[in-house]
């Protein structure tokens, strides 16, 4: 029977799918505002941007190019809340779903950042980023934990080999990312903290001798917040922070800080800084072996040369006891003339003192000063005296004009000019007719004595 083929369907290329993708995009979206939490965050060399915006369900890529990213005062960091204006569309090239950026404005804390920080701040009250513990240096048996597939464990074991090839590295592996990490570096952990435990009691019970751990590296390499967000877990720092055994970590890149690094005793900023920091360079301790070797090389035949030529010296200067004296004799000679001298120019120098001084005592002594003292006396009694008699005619001048004045408005002067004051039986002044009686007594105050009137009767004016 023959075999009947059905036609084969035209197919386009992937490259016209992608652009064709790329303008339905573009044409059926147009401009618009997303709002989501940066992850990922990149600035490579070119001024570009690139970073995913997420939310709880799902992300989109984003690219920032250089001459809009130039334009934005918005900063960007890794955990943000953003609201992106943009247009959808396809890099044809890789055939990802992107959003190219035009605008950025901010939009609030990212809720991983915010969730970061509340947790950090409740566990640093609790003191649980307290411990400082020195690590030994360099461990013996390094307990390390990390991904068995990842680069920070090959980073790690190639760094310590090369640096320090006889130290012991026991590696425990574990989930570094993800859910199932947190609990997975917890096991590891206690794992670690028990078999130590149990090595020191065998060790103390006199059994064989067991190398136990006496360090703890717990790394992974860089990534997104999302990426080392386990490091952040409540119960993994807690574990840190109780463990037995003093722990180092380092967790990404030197700008990633998780709070499991705040719990460990020390930080380093990457992985293979980890390993650095925890042994000497063998190749370091081989050239200052060997400079140290060629120094004390140095410094023995310099004290074998020092001491040839102190011999020497001292044979040269052996020599006849008779000589030594004459020496001797000389030298107390000389001393001698030395001290005469001396005591001469003490003697003329203690001379010129007490001339000076018995100078000093004449220009301070005491009959002058208190002549000088009491000529200065008797002049200041003598200004005193004319200012004193200055002043009281000057007062004495100003009394007068002041009684002028009070006499020329004295109320006794106006009586003098023929005016005189009335007062009833109380004493009150009589100011007008009206408060007068027929018969009243009034008594008139004159510029001399008193008159007693008597009211006969009150006239108009």
């Amino acid at each position: 029977m023959p075999a009947f083929t059905s036609p084969s369907p035209q197919a386009i290329s992937v490259s016209d799918l992608n652009r064709q993708a790329r303008q339905m995009l573009e044409r059926g979206f147009g401009d618009c505002w997303v709002e989501g939490e940066i992850s990922g965050l990149a600035r490579p060399a070119s001024g570009h941007i690139y970073f995913s915006l997420k939310d709880a369900k799902a992300q989109l890529k984003c690219a920032f190019f250089r001459n809009r990213a130039s334009l934005s005062r918005t900063p960007l960091k890794d955990g943000d809340r953003i609201k992106v204006r943009g247009r959808v569309s396809i890099f044809e090239p890789r055939g990802d779903y992107q959003l190219i950026v035009d605008a950025v404005q901010p939009s609030g804390e990212g809720e991983l950042m915010a969730a970061y920080e509340r947790l950090k701040r409740k566990l640093e009250a609790e003191g649980m980023f307290a411990n400082a513990r020195t690590l030994p240096y360099p461990p013996r048996h390094l307990a390390l934990i990390t991904s068995n597939t990842g680069a920070a464990i090959r980073d790690v074991l190639a760094v310590l080999q090369a640096r320090w090839p006889m130290i012991r590295v026991s590696v425990f592996p574990s989930v570094v990312q993800g859910r199932e990490a947190p609990p997975a570096l917890i096991r590891a952990l206690a794992l670690i903290n028990r078999q130590a435990r149990y090595e020191s009691a065998r060790q103390d019970a006199e059994r064989p001798a067991i190398d136990p751990f006496d360090a703890i590296l717990i790394t992974r390499g860089g990534g997104s917040l999302e990426d080392l967000w386990a490091f952040n877990d409540e119960h993994l720092v807690r574990a840190i922070f109780h463990s037995r055994l003093p722990v180092m970590a380092a967790i990404g890149h030197e700008v990633d800080v998780t709070l499991a690094e705040f719990a460990a005793d020390v930080r380093a900023p990457t992985p293979s800084a980890a390993a650095e920091r925890l042994v000497p360079d063998r190749r370091d301790l081989e050239a200052t072996l060997n400079q140290q070797r060629r120094r004390l090389h140095q410094a023995w035949r310099g004290r074998f040369n020092a001491e040839s030529q102190r011999l020497d010296h001292l044979r040269a200067r052996l020599r006849h006891p008779g000589e030594r004296l004459a020496q001797q004799r000389q030298h107390l000679a000389a001393l001698d003339r030395r001290l005469q001298l001396a005591m001469r120019q003490r003697l003329q120098r203690d001379r010129q003192r007490l001339d000076a001084t018995n100078r000093r005592f004449t220009l301070h002594d005491p009959s002058r000063t208190l002549r000088q003292s009491r000529e200065r006396v008797d002049q200041l009694h003598q200004r005193l005296a004319a200012a004193q008699q200055r002043r009281l005619h000057q007062e004495r001048q100003n009394l007068q004009g002041i009684a002028r004045e009070l006499n020329a408005v004295s109320p006794l002067a106006v009586l003098g000019r023929g005016y005189s004051i009335l007062q009833d039986d109380s004493g009150q002044v009589v100011r007008a007719a009206s408060q007068t009686q027929p018969g009243q007594t009034l008594t008139a105050r004159l510029g001399e004595g008193r008159l007693k009137l008597e009211v006969k009767r009150r006239l108009k004016r």
